[in-house]
């Protein structure tokens, strides 16, 4: 069934009017006419089947029916990533909102040399994973900000899985503990020596290696999201 992301509440009874982008969605690509169902969320308050109740001009109106869902979330799991080529971030961006991620944050660091970032696409393919994978929420996605202010305004209490290509333990070794955790994937040109030095000496800092081979950031990002949730995440349910 479709599923749809709203920014609007969600009770029995009210009335959703979908934005233009989403009653084209549902009314020309998928072809929903008044009556048909399809599934809301918002982040909040669950997930509802909704009807469509008419469909305008301006765009269709939906009414929420019955809860299918009570509001859940996923692990506390964060990925910061080195921005990247356009089509590299954009990836790194669906898989974490596939992969679980409830936020991703955008970094520069001393090595980043990549496109600007336009921050409205990738909120729109964050939803639109969120949509297609079930999950209940929509990652936040943050604009870039440089590395060493996000360490300097750190939680102690989040721990930091720093992917180093220079070495560190195994992912399934070194990460033992559900949580909060954050996961660090540098820039095309790696971490400078002294960023590297700074992130190894910070106390809630674990480095850990991705195996023999150097990946691509999209990649490193995948499958260490990939390890962290097989270590400590949610594929067990």
């Amino acid at each position: 069934m479709i599923r749809l992301h709203v920014h609007q509440p969600l009770s029995a009874g009210a009335a959703l009017a979908a934005t233009l982008g989403q009653s084209r969605y549902l009314t020309q690509v998928m072809r929903l006419k008044a009556g048909d169902d399809l599934l809301v969320f918002n982040g909040v308050d669950g997930e509802w089947r909704c009807v469509v109740a008419e469909v305008l001009k301006k765009g269709a109106v939906l009414r929420a029916d019955t809860q299918e869902r009570p509001q859940t979330y996923g692990p506390d799991l964060e990925l910061i990533v080195a921005v990247v080529k356009k089509a590299r971030v954009e990836t790194i961006v669906e898989k974490a909102a596939e992969l679980g991620a409830k936020r991703v944050r955008l970094t520069i660091t001393q090595r980043t040399n990549a496109d600007r970032v336009r921050l409205d696409r990738l909120d729109a393919i964050a939803e639109e994973a969120a949509e297609q994978t079930g999950r209940l929420d929509v990652p936040v996605i943050d604009e870039p900000v440089k590395l060493e202010a996000i360490l300097d305004r750190w939680d102690d209490g989040r721990r930091l899985m720093f992917c180093d290509e220079a070495g560190g333990a195994p992912v399934a070794s070194a990460i033992t503990e559900p949580g909060p955790w954050t996961i660090l994937i540098g820039p095309e040109g790696g971490f400078s020596p002294e960023e590297r030095e700074r992130l190894r000496s910070l106390p809630f800092t674990t480095a850990v290696s991705l195996g023999p081979r150097i990946l691509r950031a999209d990649t490193a990002a995948i499958a260490a999201m990939t390890l962290w949730q097989a270590a400590v995440g949610d594929w067990e349910r």
